[in-house]
């Protein structure tokens, strides 16, 4: 017999070798029923894995994440094999479950694809599935490997096998005629996916890299409900409308333009106001927290990123060092702040009485992303940190740590984003050439995080192997208004980075220490923080943001002069207006208003020049009424303020 822990830490006891199913099954029919993947001790394993020995359980359905991986995953496979009955001979790169749904990495030859095959596909995909395919997993020899797909004429495949360790086990999953190399695990069969939807196509080059072959790559998602497809398809129209490519156009805030180079925005006036806004916001939130603004320059010395360690971690993703022609001195774009931070700290001598620093700079920085994984402002190739080090000693790290945290929830509530869960990432114990420094500072900075985010009270997973090279940290996952997950502010331990730049502040005995560094960024960057914010609002920025609060709407060329005086007053009262000068129809006006999501819409005519008033239509709202100038803007301002103390 063998003893099985469940999570709610009761305890069983069952025969050697029972399958998570079989437990499942002992557990009730339902469970049975829609159970599709579990977890002994640390592995997740396949249904019919035969558990040996004293374990941990844990039993994952649909709801899980860990179920919709296995699910999402066999249907790649699934996917794989209907497009090899439809296209004999193809070649399969990878095909990874990712957050909604899969994507299969296919060289399809001769032949030509696009989403007007999609049908097809499915109706295979569909017809396979029916017919209940049991997948199953095969362990093999590396020649056993090596000749499959040599008979295959798979150089993929081949190449993943020999890059594989000597001592890697080796495992081939089939459902009906395909088969294919793979880690696992998987469904027990196919019948469980009943709703099947392939996205779109695009170009995925091999491994990554540009100079190899370039693949189609399929999108697609599947459910174990046809009504859980059709809610997702109506989310997806949805996520299409608020696409912050789409809307950053529309709204004129940014651009891209190949001349200047791809992964590189350029922001427009509005876009530009509109971060400027956001700076503030938190220079503002900094200030009271101690925080000192400093300016970097946008190159660095590559001896500089030596000492701090990117360069050996990093060198590949940076953009090729600049040299100057005389000195034949080296320089990078600066691909980060941290070690300009360092140096500032060391500029003079520091006594714990000085402790702790807090430095903070809106830092433009430049990484070299390959152009098939850049993606409007959510991932360039120049971008602005709100970046901020923090030097202190070990014994105010706890605290300083829990101010940040402090800052970040602030920032979350002022702008409405009202689920987030806290991902604390630790060091993998077994990759250790990943990381620098000792395990014993390791060991430190994992013990503040996790204190820090116990005393706030935060929600928290842990995951392993997600931290920094030099140091863990404490990732804020955001879910926007569709229920998306984004990552967003992020705060890092460092105690390695300080002991290899030799920064010391002495102590109250005159001995000189090291101080614990602390990098966080409460946006993570201004370009994908905008770009969220656009998605989770659908452009509708909270008053105080908004690049326009209000537009005057004159009926008819007459009232201009007054719409250019009311622009002037409301300058003076700090509401910022524009004037609709156009000669369109006033509902024209009205329209295109509401299409630029601009809060107030001020109509005037007659009356109003007479009265000194406005007639004010608020977007999405409608007809609000006919108010006094100076009374509007005063509900502009006490609503501007109101939303800035997080009070909605």
């Amino acid at each position: 017999m063998i003893k099985i822990t469940f999570p709610d830490g009761s305890v069983k006891e069952f025969e050697s070798g029972i399958t998570p199913y079989e437990v499942a099954v002992s557990i009730s029919e339902g469970l049975a029923r829609n159970v599709l993947a579990a977890k002994v001790d640390d592995t997740i394993v396949e249904l019919n894995y035969k558990i040996t020995h004293d374990s941990s359980l844990m039993l994952f359905t649909w709801n899980n994440t860990e179920g919709k991986e296995v699910f999402w995953h066999s249907s790649a496979h699934l996917m794989a094999a209907a497009l090899e009955e439809l296209y004999p001979g193809i070649k399969f790169g990878i095909g990874p479950s990712i957050e909604n749904g899969f994507y299969y990495d296919i060289d399809f030859m001769n032949y030509s694809i696009s989403s007007d095959d999609f049908p097809a596909i499915e109706a295979k995909m569909s017809e396979l599935a029916f017919q209940k395919m049991p997948i199953v997993r095969k362990e093999v020899s590396r020649k056993e490997a090596l000749d499959y797909f040599t008979l295959k004429r798979d150089e993929y495949k081949l190449e993943l096998i020999n890059d594989l360790p000597e001592d890697a086990t080796i495992s081939f999953y089939s459902n009906g005629k395909f088969t294919d190399l793979c880690r696992g695990p998987h469904l027990f069969d196919t019948a469980v996916i009943k709703a099947i939807k392939l996205l779109n196509t695009a170009g995925a080059y091999w491994r990554g890299d540009e100079k190899r072959k370039q693949l189609t790559r399929i999108y697609g998602i599947t459910f174990p409900k046809k009504k859980e497809l059709d809610e997702y398809l109506v989310l997806l129209e949805e996520a299409k409308k608020r696409d912050h490519r789409k809307l950053g156009k529309e709204m004129e805030l940014f651009f891209f333009s190949q001349k200047v180079g791809a992964g590189l925005p350029i922001w427009l006036p509005k876009g530009t106001a509109l971060r400027k806004r956001l700076e503030n916001f938190l220079e503002s939130v900094q200030k009271k927290y101690g925080y000192q603004q400093v300016m970097c320059p946008h190159i660095g010395n590559v001896e500089l990123y030596k000492t701090s360690g990117h360069y050996q971690k990093y060198g590949e993703d940076s953009f090729r060092p600049i040299t100057t022609p005389q000195e034949g001195e080296e320089f990078f774009l600066k691909p980060m702040n941290c070690p300009h931070h360092c140096e500032i700290y060391a500029s003079k001598p520091r006594s714990y009485r000085d402790l702790p620093v807090r430095i903070a700079e809106f830092g433009t920085v430049y990484r070299y992303e390959q152009s098939g994984e850049l993606h409007g402002l959510t991932r360039v190739r120049g971008f602005t940190q709100d970046d901020a080090h923090i030097f202190c000693t070990p014994d105010q790290l706890k605290g300083e740590f829990c101010k940040v945290i402090d800052i970040i929830l602030y920032i979350f509530k002022t702008l409405d984003f009202k689920e987030y869960i806290a991902q604390v990432s630790l060091k993998d114990p077994v990759n250790k050439e990943k990381y620098i420094g000792s395990d014993d500072n390791w060991h430190k900075a994992e013990a503040a995080i996790m204190e820090a985010a116990a005393e706030k009270g935060l929600e928290t997973i842990v995951e392993i192997g997600e931290a920094a090279f030099y140091g863990p940290k404490l990732d804020f996952m955001v879910k926007d208004a569709l229920g998306r997950k984004w990552q967003l502010g992020t705060v890092q331990v460092d105690y390695n980075l300080p002991e290899r730049f030799e920064l010391f502040y002495t102590d109250a005995d005159q001995q000189k220490r090291t101080p614990v560094m602390i990098h966080r960024a409460p946006f993570g960057s201004m370009e994908r923080f905008v770009a969220v914010l656009l998605e989770h609002t659908a452009g509708n920025f909270p008053l105080w943001l908004t690049p326009e609060q209000a537009i005057i709407l004159p009926v008819s060329e007459k009232y201009l002069d007054y719409a250019q005086q009311l622009k002037i007053e409301f300058d003076e009262l700090n509401v910022r207006a524009i004037v609709d000068e156009r000669n369109e129809k006033t509902g024209r006006k009205i329209r295109d208003a509401e299409m630029n999501k601009i809060p107030f819409m001020l109509i005037i005519g007659e009356k109003e020049t007479a009265d000194h008033s406005v007639s004010v239509r608020e977007h999405g709202v409608g007809d609000v009424g006919v108010m006094p100038v100076e009374d509007f803007a005063k509900m502009v301002i006490n609503r501007t303020k109101n939303e800035l103390l997080g009070n909605k």
